[in-house]
């Protein structure tokens, strides 16, 4: 560690077709009022316009901004080629459609400084034009409960909602890259292991954007399937970690996000997610009788099932208003 600076923060940006929002998401680094943060921004092959306006912004700050180009490989592989450009003795994580509070980093070092601890993380809320739920958001204090039960219940924060020694992230080697998302929850759970000490800053300091993604978007059933994986991995690698729960407290905090997920998908008709969902519920989950309509019915050709919801939809619509 000694060729590193001991006082520099590296942020670490995967950037791939973000150009309405990448110019502010690198303001909002350059912006930060701790005294030494360096910018790695991580172009993962985009075909949007967005490697224009990070040369121009590279060009305009080249002591703060190193920008390197890859062919897409996704957002975890796109980090850990930034990791291996990372000069400070701190990492943080930053996507390039996301935001942070100018005094994030700072406070964030702050606090890890004042407690000698390895991992400092602060509260978040949604933005943009698909935040359902825009409530600012605190999250627990891990260090006073059980972060084992918490954090295999839901992943703990957002990406850019914490500030990590380096010498941590070294010992994990960084992301692994087997899944296309949910990596970030697996970095989280693999570093319970470790014993890392933690320490919560209660405000909100990052602000996580939710927008239309178009094609590049993954469906909802493949990060809920991804995020299952990551808890089942901890789970079998590291049993010494959950052994105090109870096996019907385990199912639940491993599978217990299927059935509604499911049927959150199903209200927004995405029906695709929605089938697969049910029909893994149907198999992993505890379900009811209540619930057998849906999952017997998700069991159906993909054909078959889309012309179901679509039948109970017109029949929902010409039902006389009472």
């Amino acid at each position: 560690m000694d060729n590193f600076d001991p006082n520099r923060i590296s942020v670490i940006m995967p950037c791939f077709n973000a150009a309405p929002y990448v110019a502010d998401a690198v303001t909002s680094v350059l912006k930060q009022t701790h005294p030494a943060v360096e910018l790695i921004v991580v172009d993962d092959g985009s075909t949007d316009g967005s490697e224009s306006i990070l040369d121009e912004l590279a060009q305009a700050h080249p002591q703060r901004i190193t920008l390197l180009h890859q062919t897409n490989s996704g957002p975890y592989a796109a980090r850990n080629v930034g990791l291996t450009h990372a000069r400070g003795n701190f990492v943080a994580f930053l996507d390039a459609d996301d935001l942070w509070h100018p005094e994030a980093l700072a406070r964030l070092h702050e606090a890890l400084f004042q407690t000698e601890a390895d991992v400092a993380y602060c509260g978040w809320q949604n933005v943009g034009e698909l935040a359902a739920n825009s409530q600012p958001f605190i999250p627990p204090n891990y260090a006073t409960i059980d972060a084992a039960r918490a954090f295999l219940k839901s992943c703990p924060w957002p990406i850019n909602g914490v500030l990590l020694r380096r010498q941590l992230v070294d010992t994990l080697r960084g992301f692994s890259e087997r899944l296309p998302t949910a990596m970030d929850y697996d970095l989280w759970l693999r570093m319970l292991p470790l014993q890392p000490t933690v320490v919560r800053v209660a405000d909100v300091l990052a602000y996580y954007r939710r927008y239309p993604r178009g094609s590049a978007h993954i469906p909802r059933w493949r990060q809920i399937f991804d995020a299952i994986a990551v808890r089942e991995a901890f789970a079998r690698r590291h049993p010494e970690q959950i052994r105090h729960l109870h096996r019907s407290e385990r199912e639940a905090l491993l599978y217990g996000s299927l059935l509604p997920e499911a049927y959150r998908c199903h209200w927004r008709r995405d029906t695709e997610s929605s089938r697969r969902l049910f029909r893994r519920a149907a198999r992993k989950a505890h379900w009811q009788a209540r619930d057998a309509k849906y999952i017997l019915a998700s069991f159906l050709p993909a054909q078959a099932f889309n012309a179901l919801i679509r039948f109970v939809d017109a029949r929902r619509d010409t039902r006389p208003a009472l």
